[in-house]
């Protein structure tokens, strides 16, 4: 039977020739990682199972981003919780205070994922690893103690989305209006419990970064997966982190799907999602009133990347933020955060009136670092605009591109680069 990549790569986690949509499976996790939110269930639920130890203290990563350094005292209680428990079963990879970073941009940075993996998240946004070939997906926490104790995972073999791209994207058009176009094409339930896998010769003219916002995003369209096909460019950005070998899966020519939606790049234009849903997405063009902010954040596992603070950086050089605009930076990685001082990136920021965070998820999730008042306006590079989702419920929150972000910045209301 012809298959997706996916269904290839839940095949051989699960130690069958072939699987098909429907078939319930249980597969080997080469990887599962958890963060400082969720870890406190998981690690509930594991000890009541009576479980002795982890399945692989190489293979079970905590990462501590949402919250750290812990902002008050109940998460101060619960990352300590998640470090004696790292402790206590010996996990080999603990990432903290001063080490940490946005767990989907770190893990892949530091050389954990790989193509052909099987991966799962105690995270939504785990589907992020889908940029490198690997099948990811995020679990919820009783999963994930049953991962971390069993090495496994149980799932529904997904039915696949093929997503065709052609054409080169314009100046100021990136992975994010991609993604956000699609969702705004498909709605916020128009992948629901399916993989989405991206083919097609526009996929070659994507950086590695654009590629690793698009599948972080898919779950925003309710899939369960996001997947791209293994090139040079994967290639390229694997080299010199993963010494193991990998396997590249690609899929069969009369693979069936479930339906083909097909984007042509280079008639795209930068995007912008409208309160309070990803999918309530219009282009730049067709923004006729004046949307004045309160706040412009770029950050999150979505668009905190080196090239996203380049871009930034690139339209921010020489101009201030506009008055009375709250403009928050936060470099996703200490290696980012790095690179981006020893380029001048944060001179940039800093000069332009911003503020620059040590790595966390705390602003796009509103758990800190720029949390909402009532009816303020947000526009953030982040994932998810729902409603409560970075402050308060009054507030609104726009979502776009770091493009369109560090425009606005300088204007004080949504505009284009």
């Amino acid at each position: 039977m012809p298959q997706t990549i996916t269904q290839k790569i839940l095949a051989k986690a699960c130690g069958k020739r072939q699987v098909k949509p429907g078939d319930q499976i249980e597969i080997k996790l080469d990887l599962t990682m958890t963060n400082d939110v969720n870890a406190p269930l998981a690690i509930e639920a594991f000890e009541k199972s009576g479980s002795k130890s982890v399945f692989d203290a190489d293979k079970v990563l905590f990462v501590m981003d949402h919250f750290s350094p812990a902002k008050d005292v109940d998460s101060a209680e619960q990352i300590k919780l998640s470090r004696n428990f790292a402790k206590k079963y010996d996990l080999t990879y603990f990432f903290d205070v001063g080490q940490m970073g946005i767990e989907h941009v770190l893990l892949p940075e530091k050389g954990f994922v790989k193509p052909g993996d099987c991966i799962t998240g105690g995270d939504s946004h785990a589907c992020t690893y889908g940029a490198l070939g690997a099948f990811s997906t995020g679990i919820g926490s009783t999963d994930f103690a049953y991962g971390m104790a069993t090495g496994k995972f149980k799932l529904k073999v997904p039915e696949t989305i093929k997503v065709e791209l052609t054409g080169k994207p314009k100046k100021w058009v990136s992975g994010k209006d991609v993604i956000l176009y699609l969702i705004g094409k498909i709605g916020v339930k128009g992948a629901l419990d399916q993989a989405i896998e991206f083919s097609g010769p526009g996929i070659r003219n994507l950086g590695i970064d654009d590629r690793f916002t698009i599948a972080n995003m898919v779950v925003e369209a309710g899939a369960v997966n996001g997947i791209f096909p293994v090139d040079e460019v994967t290639k390229d950005y694997l080299e010199g982190k993963v010494k193991e070998k990998y396997q590249v899966f690609e899929p069969d020519k009369d693979a069936h799907y479930r339906k083909t939606i097909k984007i042509n790049l280079g008639l795209l234009e930068p995007q912008v999602a409208f309160p309070s849903l990803p999918e309530n997405t219009k282009p730049i063009s067709k923004i006729k009133q004046r949307i004045r902010i309160d706040q412009v954040v770029l950050c999150s596992c979505t668009n905190a990347r080196l090239s996203d603070l380049r871009v930034a950086a690139s339209i921010l050089k020489g101009k201030e933020v506009a008055k009375g605009i709250r403009f928050i930076v936060v470099p996703a990685t200490q290696m980012i955060y790095k690179q981006a001082i020893k380029e001048g990136l944060i001179d940039v920021f800093i000069d332009a009136g911003c503020a620059v965070s040590t790595p966390t998820c705390g602003p796009c999730a509103g758990l800190y670092m720029g949390v909402l008042a009532s009816k303020e306006v947000c526009l953030s590079t982040g994932s998810r605009n729902f409603v409560g989702r970075m402050g308060h419920t009054q507030a609104k929150i726009y979502l776009s591109s770091p493009a369109v972000a560090a425009a606005s910045g300088v204007k004080g209301y949504i505009s284009r680069p």
